[in-house]
Parts: C-alpha cells; sequence; structure tokens
C-alpha cells in the first residue's frame, strides 16, 4: 500500500465512522415516548457494527455517546449532557458502546458470516438490556426508591424484544447489502 493509498483509506474510515455516528443520532430523535424511549438506535448501532465491522462500527458508537456526553443533542428527545447518560436510561446508551464490542469480539473469534454477526447482534442486545437494565434500577433506586428485577423487566425490557428483533432482522438484511456497496468486505 502506497502512502496515498493508506492516507485515503484512513479518509474513508473517518468519514464512514462519522455518517454511522449521525445515523445513530438521527435514529434516536425517532422516538416513541415510554419509561425506555422506543427509538431506532439499536438498529443503527447494529447497522453501523454490521457494516463497517467492529471497530470501525464500535468507534462509530463511541463517538455518538461523547457527541451526547459533551451536550449535543444526540440522544432520544432531542437530550444531550453527561445528565441524560447519569439518569435512569442512560445505562442503555452506554450499553451501545459494550453491544458494538460485544459484536467486534465475536467478529474477531468468528468471522463476519451472515449467521455470526446475527448471532452477535442478538448478545449484543442481550448486553445492552443486562448493563442498561442494572443501571436502570441503581438510579431509580437513588431518587425513587427500591424497585424489583420483574417490574424494570416489564418497563425496560420486555415491551422491547420484538421490536428489537425485528429491527436486527432488519439491520441484517441491510449489513450485508451496504458493505457490499460500500466496497467494505
Amino acid at each position: 500500500m502506497t502512502t496515498q493509498t493508506t492516507t485515503r483509506s484512513k479518509t474513508y474510515d473517518m468519514v464512514y465512522i462519522a455518517v454511522f455516528a449521525v445515523l445513530i443520532a438521527i435514529c434516536s430523535w425517532i422516538s416513541i415516548p415510554m419509561t425506555v424511549p422506543f427509538t431506532l438506535q439499536t438498529f443503527a448501532v447494529f447497522l453501523a457494527v454490521g457494516v463497517l465491522g467492529g471497530k470501525r462500527g464500535s468507534l462509530a458508537v463511541l463517538i455518538y455517546i461523547l457527541l451526547g456526553a459533551v451536550g449535543i443533542p444526540v440522544f432520544a428527545g432531542f437530550s444531550g449532557g453527561i445528565g441524560v447518560l447519569l439518569g435512569n436510561t442512560g445505562g442503555y446508551i452506554i450499553g451501545f458502546l459494550f453491544s458494538a464490542l460485544v459484536m467486534w469480539l465475536i467478529e474477531k473469534l468468528f468471522g463476519r458470516k451472515t449467521w455470526v454477526l446475527g448471532i452477535s447482534m442478538v448478545l449484543g442486545l442481550i448486553v445492552c438490556y443486562a448493563i442498561g437494565t442494572v443501571w436502570f434500577m441503581v438510579v431509580y433506586a437513588q431518587n425513587s426508591g427500591a424497585v424489583g428485577l420483574a417490574t424494570v423487566l416489564g418497563w425496560c425490557v420486555i415491551p422491547f424484544i420484538i421490536p428489537d428483533l425485528v429491527k436486527i432482522a432488519l439491520a441484517l438484511t441491510l449489513s450485508k447489502r451496504l458493505a457490499k456497496v460500500l466496497k467494505l468486505n
């Protein structure tokens, strides 16, 4: 690889990462308010990692979270700031990064076959649910009093399982097609 080709490749990587960080933000604005807002963020996280691969996809998610942490309104409901991350639902946002990291790990171990990507998305979703649910319980208990696991699962996980599985199916379908069009495979 020449220096010019390497520079061009890095430039493309930065652009793709930025575009997918913006896509995650746009998908967060498509929101149905609930205890935990129903958004398309998880779809965009899965799509980012599915299209860009683990490393670039995880960086896109990290940039999205950092943009929100510094106050840019990229989170659900056009919100931003460290207060959102420290609030009840902040654990789910942090969970997006761990989802991406789990997907990256599985990609490293087993490759980028479609079935592997599908399994990694489901495992990533489970990790996001786990981190977000524990975070929600801790923050909610500090602000409003103790709450049981079954109650939190009823508020924050169970209503989202089927929609999130649909988002995974859609992200899986689009990932391979977009990666081919963008010549990322």
